[in-house]
């Protein structure tokens, strides 16, 4: 096994072992501290050593020293020495090979307390990865672990528990004050505030009543609740965040592929230069033999990559631990990396920058055509949309008692409006782009409402516009700081929108974008991304999910908002923020741009350590000793705990 891949391959033993909604092992219980076998092996090797150096230098016995240090061998080096027959065996060189030519070459030349501590400090830097990788494994637990195991279930009046796998959508469960909610579902009775940090990121508890949805992992605060199922345990919002993590730690960037590809060539590389370090001075020049196999043996340990093979997977599972607690979910390295090289975000407008719920504010009717009347036809024809402004139109007419048609011939032009028939006349209702190609004179009050920056729909039973309705649009409260933010970080923010040019330039001027594109059809917008990655090289797109897919697939960095519930939306982007909070979005940059740091300082750091232990491997004036417990050990060391200060980063 190749140790670049084992942070990889540890985390993916998570996905063999656990329950995506239980917080254990099926198939291991954790032994206690004692028992556990690197310890155990670790205790050993070291007492064998230190007995070892004793024998070796305060007695005569050196046989006895000998026999002692190839004890240490034995027993630290067992795993690595199958690993090197291995991939022996394989025709494949590895860092295991290396340290075994190293630790049986020191034996060869009389120096065994070398040999021995060359196997026991490579033992000890292995199982410093694999405390790193357990770190990430203990932060998947985590959330696994937000989640109670056990419910109250409501069946013919009595009050049962259940483990959650026996739980059926439909069930109803009783949650009490101070409680976890264990299941996805919707409150049926109650009230309460629920606070779902450990889900969304959000640091303020929401109030959840009857017909609201909950999600497992998230805590009831201070009211009773009964809650309705509607998600088995493995189908939860929170088993599909664990299930993300788990499988975006196993997505590498671009760089940790270049690493592996560069430790391919390298360790091969490494071994033809310690062969020419010993055979050159010493068959060519008549240099001593000893000292320069020595030199050879030195380099071999001194240039081992290991610190440069988990100086990127280390610094990037922190990383992407530490945002899925933050309630951001990252689905690859790769896309954490991209998004350190991006120049521009661009920014859907409804949903994104604002909240996406529309409230009517102005109905206006035309030629002998009542408010009531217009809102009657245009709620008919809505009812069969699911874009904000329908669902906005029909909710008033609902909220005014006024009663929908019936209607037929049902069209919709995508992105424009929709078309209908109603007691055999036909109406149309949509932006004026419907109307551009129709003829219809457009109403003079359109004008004034677009200059207030509200979003109007034109009612039209033909050639003649019967009716005007107009909405407006919240401004998300973050919205004008996260484009102050980005700009204060050279940022360039740009708007897209279906709306009109008159509504968008009034949010545009009020947040204070660098530039916005309106009156955009979904194919439109692509062009423009396309554009924006044309002028600005890297392009990052923020959207609701849904309506924005090809606008997020086609950015270097798609990023959904508001995702909870909304399968289609982490399914489409690269990047999915669990609650409508743009601040994630600076919080994201700052991680990237960090985490890319922490990259930057673990690589340099490793090719600077390693160059100059090889000059001073070839000058004569390194030990076996030096060059595995700094050059190997203590840079592994130095490196993981340089890449963990990741898991600390909060938004």
């Amino acid at each position: 096994m190749h140790r670049t891949t084992i942070v990889h391959q540890k985390i993916n033993n998570t996905n063999e072992k656990s329950c995506s909604c239980c917080a254990v092992d099926f198939f291991e219980e954790k032994p206690p501290l004692w028992k556990r076998k690197k310890i155990i092996v670790g205790i050993v090797s070291a007492v064998l050593l230190i007995t070892g150096l004793i024998v070796e230098f305060f007695t005569s016995l050196h046989v006895v020293a000998q026999g002692i240090f190839l004890s240490v061998v034995a027993v630290a080096g067992r795993d690595i020495l199958k690993k090197a027959v291995f991939s022996l065996t394989q025709w494949r060189l590895d860092m295991n090979c290396l340290m075994s030519i190293a630790a049986f070459g020191a034996f060869f030349i009389g120096h065994g307390e070398e040999g021995a501590a060359v196997i026991f400090l490579f033992f000890i830097a292995e199982s410093l990865e694999d405390y790193a990788s357990d770190k990430a494994r203990t932060s998947i637990s985590q959330l696994l672990s937000l989640a109670p195991e056990k419910a109250r279930v409501k069946r013919s009046g009595k009050h049962i528990e259940l483990h959650v796998h026996e739980i059926a959508a439909g069930d109803i469960i009783i949650i009490r004050p101070g409680e976890k909610i264990p299941l996805d579902g919707i409150v049926e009775t109650g009230h309460s505030s629920v606070n779902q940090s450990a889900i969304t990121g959000e640091s303020v508890p929401v109030e959840k009543g009857m017909g609201d949805d909950v999600y497992a992992g998230t805590l009831n605060e201070e009211g009773y609740l009964e809650i309705k199922v509607t998600k088995k345990s493995e189908e939860t919002m929170l088993s599909k965040i664990v299930n993300m993590v788990e499988e975006a730690e196993q997505k590498k960037s671009n760089t940790e592929r270049f690493i592996d590809k560069f430790a391919h060539i390298y360790t091969p590389s490494v071994i033809a230069l310690a062969l020419a370090t010993f055979f050159i001075p010493t068959f060519m020049l008549g240099r001593s033999w000893e000292d320069w196999f020595y030199r050879a043996l030195v380099l071999l340990v001194v240039s081992c990559p290991c610190a440069l093979a988990i100086s990127t997977p280390v610094a990037m599972v922190s990383a992407i631990t530490s945002a899925a607690r933050n309630g951001v979910l990252i689905k690859g390295a790769t896309f954490l990396e991209a998004l350190n090289k991006v120049k521009a975000f661009a920014f859907d407008k409804t949903g994104t920058l604002t909240k996406g719920i529309f409230e009517v504010t102005d109905i206006i009717g035309f030629d002998n055509h009542s408010p009531k009347e217009v809102l009657s036809i245009a709620a008919s024809l809505e009812a069969r949309s699911e874009h904000p402004i329908a669902k906005a139109i029909v909710k008033k007419a609902e909220k005014e008692r006024i009663e929908l048609r019936e209607i037929d011939n049902f069209k919709s032009f995508k992105g424009k409006g929709l078309k209908a028939r109603i007691n055999g006349k036909t109406y149309y209702a949509g932006s004026k782009q419907l109307f551009d190609s129709f003829s219809v004179k457009l109403p003079e009050e359109l004008s004034r409402l677009e200059s207030e920056g509200k979003t109007s729909i034109i009612v039209s039973g033909g050639e003649k516009a019967i009716g005007l309705i107009a909405l407006e649009d919240r401004i998300r409260k973050r919205a004008p700081h996260i484009i102050n933010d980005l700009r204060e970080l050279h940022i360039r923010t740009e708007m897209i929108t279906g709306d009109n040019d008159k509504v968008a330039r009034a949010l545009a001027e009020k947040i204070r974008v660098d530039e916005y594109y309106a009156g955009l059809l979904p194919g439109d917008k692509i062009k423009v991304i396309e554009s924006l990655a044309t002028r600005f090289g890297s392009v990052a797109m923020v959207g609701d999910g849904v309506n924005d897919a090809p606008s997020l697939a086609s950015a270097h960095v798609g990023i959904a908002m508001g995702t909870i519930g909304s399968d289609i939306a982490i399914e489409t982007a690269d990047i999915a923020l669990m609650h409508d909070d743009l601040s994630k979005i600076h919080y994201l940059v700052l991680l990237s741009r960090k985490t890319m740091n922490v990259v930057k300082q673990n690589v340099t750091a490793s090719i600077f350590i390693k160059g100059s232990f090889t000059v001073l491997a070839l000058m004569g004036i390194m030990n076996l000793w030096i060059a595995v417990a700094v050059g190997d050990m203590g840079l592994s060391l130095a490196v993981i705990l340089n890449a963990m200060r990741l898991t600390r980063a909060n938004a």
